[in-house]
């Protein structure tokens, strides 16, 4: 069994086209489909159903692209940790990103690395809380930004760089938008422009507004930030955002109001693979993180 073989079954599996996983490789599809028979000769099993250039994953076919993902992960990660140990300065770290973490955390966080390790590179990859949880998890993702930390997942470890408050995102019409802070049940009246249930967000500000004693009146939805904001803007509602969500407020349209009453906070940090030894570039980003917020927190 060949490395090249593992690397043309994942890639045919996943497009379950022959011609296509040939184009994307840039190897000849007779290459493709005779090392994939050779495959299967070895192992004594189909690993795919044929129907013309289409093909599809047999049962056991499934079980085996479960099995040759994982391991070709682990040999990808082993052959960084070989790179990296030659020379750690020169390596690639892929980072993982809430959209509200995006606007000014993480491009300060960057910055301020790259000036001390201008060879080690990036790949960045925003996505949901659970996204990002999952892909940590499954090698997918080196290190991760996420607010709030989880503290009780078995396979991943995560530490706290800092608290920040939610605030009331209201459009410049409201009555609210000349005061700097309200209580929180004083908007139990309010329409409320929420992310859908499932995102980490939604929940924080349901939660947030029954500790007040209210469930928020949830009258529309946006799936981004972006949305979210336009929408209050437009005068369609009100929302509770993170304060680092608030780096592009346009204070023509809408205002930021500071809540109390009570306070609505998250836990923001970084999360790692527990079961997983970092490689060395991704190691020094790590140590990173911890001492730059270490000092930031101690400026405050």
């Amino acid at each position: 069994m060949e490395l090249r073989q593992l690397r043309y079954f994942v890639e045919v599996a996943e497009r379950e086209h022959v011609s296509e996983a040939a184009a994307v490789l840039h190897v000849a599809q007779s290459a493709i489909s005779r090392q994939i028979s050779n495959l299967e000769a070895e192992l004594g099993v189909e690993l795919f159903e044929r129907d013309g250039r289409n093909v599809r994953l047999t049962h056991i076919g499934r079980i085996f692209l479960t099995h040759t993902k994982s391991a070709l992960k682990a040999i990808d990660h082993a052959k960084k940790q070989i790179d990296e140990f030659i020379d750690p300065e020169r390596g690639s770290i892929k980072i993982g990103f809430p959209t509200s973490l995006a606007g000014n955390m993480l491009p300060t966080v960057i910055s301020e690395f790259k000036k001390k390790h201008p060879k080690i590179d990036f790949q960045l990859r925003q996505g949901s809380y659970n996204f990002l949880i999952d892909a940590v998890k499954n090698r997918e993702i080196d290190v991760a930004f996420i607010g709030p930390v989880p503290d009780d997942l078995p396979d991943i470890k995560g530490e706290v760089l800092f608290n920040e408050n939610f605030y009331a995102l209201v459009p410049i019409s409201h009555p609210a938008a000349t005061k700097g802070v309200i209580d929180l049940p004083t908007l139990k009246d309010e329409s409320f422009v929420l992310f859908p249930k499932g995102y980490v967000l939604h929940q924080l500000v349901i939660d947030g507004c029954i500790r007040a004693g209210f469930n928020p009146i949830a009258t529309s939805q946006g799936e981004d930030l972006d949305a979210i904001k336009g929408l209050v803007a437009a005068g369609i509602g009100i929302t509770l955002l993170p304060e680092s969500a608030f780096n592009d407020l346009n204070p023509f349209y809408s205002a930021k109001v500071a809540i109390k009453n009570p306070e609505l906070t998250r836990t923001v940090g970084v999360i790692i693979p527990k079961k997983r030894k970092l490689a060395p570039s991704e190691q020094v980003f790590y140590e990173f993180i911890i001492e730059f917020f270490s000092l930031m927190q101690k400026m405050q």
